[in-house]
This record gives C-alpha cells, sequence and structure tokens, in this order.
C-alpha cells in the first residue's frame, strides 16, 4: 500500500488496441498459458519415479454357483404354480363368472412350496404357585417354577367319554339342522312395491325418464259430431253428447264387448239382448216378446232384464273343441 502511495499516480493508459491487433493479442495469452501447463510436472508423478514394475493384475473371482429359488424344507411338498393359479382362477370364475386364464395373470413357471400344518388349539397354563400365566417357555416369569400336572391348562383336558358325548352331541345338532332347516324371512313389502319408480337419466340432460307399463291408447268418437272424447269424460266436450254404445271405439275389440262398453249407455242403433230371469240364459239377439227360452222354455217377459255393457270371455270356437276331443281320443290306450 505505501510503494504505491509514494511511487504516484501511474501514467497514461495505453490505448486500447482494435480489430487486427486485439485477435494477435489474445492469441499470444492463450500460447503462454500452454506452455506454462505444459512445464508444470504432478509431483505424484515424480515421487512413483522409480524402476518400471508389472502392475500386479486383478484377482479375478470365480463365478458362484446360482443360488437354488426354492429351497427345500423338511415336510414340505413341491406344488406346480400353475395348478396354484388354475385353483384360484376356478374360484374367481364360479364366484363372479369370470372367466381368467391364468398365464395372462401371473406367471405360472416353476414351483411353490407348500407344508401341511395341523389345525392347533390354543392352550394356555397357568402356574398353581402364584398365578400367572405361562410364556412361550415352560418356566414361569415371576417365580420360575417349571410347569407340572398341578399348574391349570385351560381349555382343561377331556377324557375319552367326553370326547364321545361331544360327537355324539354334535351329530344330533347336526341332524336337527337339516331336518328343521331355518326359515329365510321375506322383507319385502308388496304394499311398498307398487310405489316402486324406475328412473333413467336423460341422454340430452334434464328430467329423468320414468319407467312406466306400456298401455293400449283408447280413442271414443262422438258418433254425431266426430270429435273426441278427451280423456275419461263421458260426455263429448263439443256437443255434450253422453256416450253410448253407438260411439266407435279405436280399437273396436267387438268380441270382448259385444253389448257395448261399461260405462256407455245405450244408443238408438244398439241391439238389445236380453236374459231369461228364471235360469239366466240369454235370449237370441232382439228377441220379440213372448220368445221361448232356449233352457227352460220361458217366455220372454218384461221381467226378464237386458244385459248391460260388459266384458265377456268369447265362446269357444266348436270346430277347434272337437279338434281337440279327437286328438284327446287317439292319445288315450286300450
Amino acid at each position: 500500500m505505501s510503494s504505491q502511495a509514494q511511487s504516484g499516480p501511474s501514467g497514461p493508459r495505453e490505448k486500447e488496441k482494435k480489430g487486427l491487433g486485439k485477435v494477435l493479442s489474445r492469441m499470444k495469452t492463450v500460447l503462454k498459458r500452454d506452455k506454462r501447463k505444459s512445464a508444470m510436472v504432478p509431483t505424484s508423478v515424480i515421487v512413483t519415479a522409480g524402476p518400471s514394475t508389472t502392475a500386479p493384475k486383478p484377482a479375478v473371482s470365480e463365478p458362484l454357483p446360482p443360488r437354488p429359488k426354492i429351497i427345500d424344507l423338511p415336510g414340505s411338498v413341491k406344488i406346480p404354480r400353475a395348478q396354484i393359479h388354475e385353483e384360484r382362477a376356478r374360484r374367481l370364475g364360479e364366484r363372479y363368472g369370470l372367466e381368467i386364464k391364468p398365464s395372462e395373470w401371473h406367471s405360472t413357471e416353476g414351483h411353490a412350496l407348500r407344508v401341511d400344518k395341523p389345525i392347533r388349539m390354543r392352550v394356555r397354563r397357568e402356574c398353581h404357585v402364584c398365578t400367572t400365566q405361562f410364556g412361550p417357555t415352560k418356566e414361569c416369569p415371576k417365580c420360575q417354577h417349571s410347569w407340572c400336572r398341578q399348574c391349570v391348562h385351560y381349555p382343561p383336558r377331556r377324557t375319552e367319554e367326553q370326547l364321545v358325548a361331544s360327537r355324539i352331541h354334535r351329530a344330533a345338532i347336526l341332524k336337527e339342522q337339516r331336518e328343521n332347516a331355518p326359515i329365510i324371512p321375506d322383507y319385502s313389502d308388496p304394499l311398498r312395491e307398487k310405489n316402486i319408480v324406475l328412473r333413467k337419466p336423460a341422454k340430452s340432460g334434464g328430467q329423468d325418464l320414468i319407467h312406466k307399463k306400456p298401455r293400449q291408447r283408447v280413442r271414443r268418437t262422438c258418433h254425431v259430431c266426430l270429435a273426441l272424447f278427451q280423456g275419461s269424460n263421458k260426455a263429448c266436450s263439443n256437443c255434450s253428447h253422453a256416450r253410448c254404445t253407438d260411439c266407435p271405439r279405436d280399437p273396436a275389440k267387438k268380441d270382448k264387448y259385444p253389448y257395448g262398453y261399461p260405462g256407455d249407455e245405450f244408443g238408438p242403433n244398439s241391439i238389445p239382448h236380453y236374459q231369461c230371469h228364471c235360469c239366466k240364459t240369454k235370449f237370441l239377439p232382439a228377441a220379440e216378446p213372448g220368445a221361448e227360452c232356449s233352457k227352460c222354455s220361458h217366455e220372454k217377459c218384461d221381467q226378464c232384464p237386458r244385459l248391460l255393457p260388459q266384458k265377456v270371455e268369447p265362446e269357444p270356437d266348436p270346430a277347434v273343441v272337437q279338434s281337440i276331443e279327437a286328438k284327446l281320443a287317439s292319445l288315450r290306450f286300450g
């Protein structure tokens, strides 16, 4: 610091080099740096310099034998993995109705070990000296007493007679369960099932679609003004005509309703049908007063009522009945 202060201010700076001179100065500095690096010798090379000796070759380790994937254990049984996966796929298929190929599920190569172990009961022993439960060892953890015959054994050992009685009791219970099978209750409420509404979201959005039973659309036309009846109205909205048997119905179904449709009044063009009040036999259509009944020979009178519009089961065709009787007669033996 003091030397710089005593020397005074430095001379004017040289003008900065431009163009080709600047490039040449840069090249000189780079060449000087390369010479310095080549002149420097690392100390590690100087220390290790000496008579050349061959470096020892690295010891080549011998390849270890492949470790077996499955170690044989005493009491174990080899089972192919394909058999295990086939059993799993079969059970899943029976339970969920699926078709599973074990080859696509897991690799089925190799074997697996299975050890058959009997079912064991958990037994507890209690020290009769200090009433402490024994651990996994035969020595009491509290008083170091080795368990003996006096130590409490739970569950208690059963005698041969008790074992036989237990088998008989178990067989009796199973027999009773087979004979008196439990009744599975049905929790469905028939009154509630009628009110169940099935809904389905509409494809275009908005209000849900409600499932309804298919119903036949019936149309009634007034025979006076040829106007349709609105809904279940029995009076025409155009001419106030009361719905009668002459008003056509679509579909007609004259075979089920030969006397008119329920709730209709008798029209002027309807054909009257009467019934014998003695034997409930129907007279011929448009029967005159005094006509005899085909069953009891009663003459038609004022007490014989006119049949109201109602549903009538059609009588079977006589030709069809005869053909059925002939077929039944041919099937009889002897």
